[in-house]
């Protein structure tokens, strides 16, 4: 009988997007890597007390992964924190949570993208380091748009192919890509805006170059579009780290309750 040789992968740099039980003492995780995509381990008695796996498998945590398996479902070998920061804390927590959900929902397992991987330990490298939340998420979004092929040309017309014109402006439609708009439409940036946010996608370093345009990129009519694309090409209608991170912000921005005086002995 001729044995089936199990692949081996060593010291892959990788972060744990999801994790849910499978036994009492053993966890599935899904964890993204920078050479094999996003894929599914099994990790055989790491809840146990005595496991070296519990203060480690922690998402939002640089790693160092071991893993064999030839099947869909591959065993976790072993795992080291690479260390360079501290978790997210606060805003920022709920913030890369909402980076792991969109990696869950629109990359396909075992499809791996060592750029994606690189933009989304910036990411969380950002948030972890205290930088403006809504900057790093719109970085990210743009650059995970783009890597997958869903980011339309934003120097151009999205259904007449015409060049934006500098102080027009235009709003970015799911299907149809940028349209003319209003320059005063809450959900329209000019083409100027556009052409910039283009130039910086397509430099060396466009995670860096894309904090040249913080402005742009803070700004409410970015969101919306970005929203629009996201949950077209995810086929859900509303994320549920984004709704979590929403209400958050409500109950913190809601008015104290009145104390009323203690009551008389």
């Amino acid at each position: 009988m001729v044995s089936r040789r199990r692949a081996r992968v060593h010291d892959e740099p990788a972060y744990v997007l999801h994790q849910h039980d499978w036994s009492e003492s053993s966890l599935i995780l899904e964890v993204f890597s920078r050479h094999h995509g996003r894929v599914v381990l099994v990790g055989k008695g790491v809840k146990r007390p005595t496991s070296q796996f519990r203060s480690v498998l922690l998402p939002l945590q640089p790693l160092r992964l071991d893993w064999s398996g030839d099947g869909e479902v591959h065993t976790l070998k072993a795992a080291h924190y690479a260390g360079g920061h501290v978790m997210p804390a606060g805003d920022a927590l709920l913030a890369g949570y909402y980076l792991n959900e969109l990696l869950l929902r629109l990359t396909a397992r075992d499809d791996p993208h060592p750029a994606l991987f690189d933009h989304y330990a910036a990411a969380v490298r950002a948030l972890a380091q205290g930088e403006d939340t809504a900057l790093a998420l719109r970085r990210f979004e743009l650059l995970l748009l783009r890597t997958l092929g869903w980011l339309p040309d934003l120097t151009q017309e999205g259904l007449r192919l015409l060049p934006l014109e500098a102080d027009a402006g235009y709003r970015l439609a799911a299907e149809a890509g940028l349209q003319p708009a209003a320059v005063d439409d809450a959900a329209a940036l000019s083409g100027r805006q556009w052409r910039a946010l283009a130039a910086a996608l397509a430099s060396d370093d466009p995670w860096a170059a894309l904090a040249a345009e913080a402005p742009t990129l803070v700004g409410t009519a970015l969101r919306a579009g970005l929203a629009a694309l996201l949950h077209y090409h995810s086929g859900v209608r509303a994320f549920r780290t984004g709704e979590l991170m929403r209400t958050v912000r409500r109950l913190a921005a809601a008015p104290s309750p009145v104390a009323l005086p203690d009551p008389p002995s």
